[in-house]
């Protein structure tokens, strides 16, 4: 089987010569970023802290390996094949239409909605300056706050509707408000950092059974689950066949680093007598670590960074979904297993416009008060999950059916590196839990 022979090439040129390619290095990477860094680091660091203690920091080093090996298979398959919505289509080549069908189907809800989740998040954390936003003694919106998550939607909709480039020029600018936050705080908490807290009660007091609960069940490898939205848009990257591995790379390689600043500047500055209980106390008293920590340095100013970071960050992320979604759902329909309407885009913009208003609709409904919204991140989360498992899989599948197919990145050793990445997949799937993933596969007695 060849790629030519589920997508001729004549697809490919008028594919080509519709969308716009206006994407730089600079604007992926940062939609990496984006997608990665996002309101996890907020809450991370306390909950690692109470599972590993100061051997958490090896386990975000070991999360940002695991999530790397993903995505340098992802790397093979968005050099190989830059297609929009690429996700969705690269099992199409691999497995045919079925397994494309149902990948698709569970891709659009968990980007949709997720849209809808970044938004809800931004309006709940505002809520502290502005409570008239939230039913007093609950999480839902009032009229008002209901309004403004609207309102967010309807500009980031607002700024994906015209071109390409101004969705990257407004995400460049936001990820840089984003990351200016964590960067102040890696620097001031440096300033009472204490050398001791590192060997407080042992640096592993958990062992290694506390390393790996922190990846699992302390969200590490959840936080760098964010490298879908680069492929989603890969028809429209400038040189992608460079250009995509390179941003995937530099994705997960910036975030560990990041990540692992952020973890050791809050060891480092716990006022060492608060952890004569132990590392386990550690989210009890810190459940917003950097606000917190920050309050308790006497840093009221910090604390006022952190929670406007905590708006910021959530809207940006909705911001690059509103942009992945549409390509989503274009590469289904592309793929002959949606409507084909979907596969219009406009001449002038270069926008999948009928795909984009779809996600607007979505994102809207998303946001009405289902009774059980914290199952629904739960879903979402699975539903993320699954949508890397695949890749591994596609890749394998394309060695085989597809030799000949070029490969300007190509894996090395890819017969280990292969298997790995997909029992890491496998991995992330089964600490969703049973209950998150019957939900999802609709199994749910």
């Amino acid at each position: 089987m060849t790629i030519h022979s589920t997508h001729n090439s004549q697809t490919r040129v008028a594919e080509s010569g519709k969308f716009k390619k206006q994407l730089t290095l600079t604007d992926l990477t940062f939609i990496g970023l984006g997608a990665i860094f996002g309101s996890g680091w907020l809450f991370a660091a306390s909950h690692v802290a109470s599972i590993a203690g100061p051997a958490g920091i090896a386990s975000w080093v070991i999360g940002g390996f695991a999530v790397l090996l993903l995505g340098i298979v992802y790397c093979e398959l968005g050099a190989a094949l830059p297609r929009a919505g690429g996700i969705i289509r690269y099992p199409v080549f691999s497995h045919g239409e079925l397994m494309g069908y149902l990948l698709g189907f569970i891709t659009l809800i968990a980007f949709s909605s997720l849209i809808s989740i970044e938004i809800v998040a931004a309006r709940q954390y505002a809520a502290a300056w502005f409570p008239a936003l939230t039913q007093p003694g609950s999480s839902s919106p009032t009229l008002l706050g209901w309004v403004v998550q609207f309102l967010l939607l309807c500009f980031f909709f607002a700024l994906n509707y015209y071109s390409v480039k101004t969705f990257a020029r407004s995400n460049n600018f936001i990820s840089v408000l984003k990351f200016l936050v964590p960067l102040l705080v890696v620097v001031t908490l440096f300033a009472f950092f204490k050398p001791e807290n590192l060997h407080a009660q042992g640096i592993a007091p958990f062992g290694m059974s506390g390393v790996e609960a922190a990846i699992s069940a302390g969200g590490i490898i959840f936080a760098y689950l964010g490298l879908t939205p680069i492929i989603s848009v890969a028809s429209e990257v400038q040189k992608p066949q460079r250009t995509i591995p390179i941003a995937l790379i530099l994705s997960v390689v910036l975030s560990t680093i990041i990540y692992v600043l952020l973890q050791l500047a809050f060891l480092g500055s716990i006022p060492t007598e608060m952890l004569n209980g132990g590392w386990a106390e550690v989210s009890k008293q810190f459940s917003l670590p950097y606000r917190d920590i920050a309050i308790t340095l006497g840093m009221g100013w910090l604390a006022f960074m952190v929670i406007s970071d905590a708006i910021i960050s959530p809207s940006g992320t909705g911001n690059i979904y509103m942009n992945a979604t549409p390509r989503v759902i274009y590469g289904w329909a592309k793929a002959g297993t949606f409507f084909k309407a979907f596969t219009h885009i406009d001449k002038a913009s270069g926008i999948p416009r009928p795909a984009l208003w779809l996600t607007f609709g979505l994102s809207i409904f998303w946001t009405l008060p289902f009774p059980s919204w914290e199952q629904l991140i739960s879903v979402v989360s699975a539903a993320l999950v699954l949508s890397y498992a695949i890749a591994p899989v596609t890749a394998a599948g394309l060695r085989r059916n597809a030799p000949d197919l070029p490969r300007p990145f190509r894996v090395r050793a890819f017969g280990i590196i292969g298997p790995i990445s997909f029992m890491i997949s496998a991995l992330i799937v089964y600490w969703s839990g049973w209950n998150t993933l019957s939900w999802l596969l609709g199994l749910q007695s």
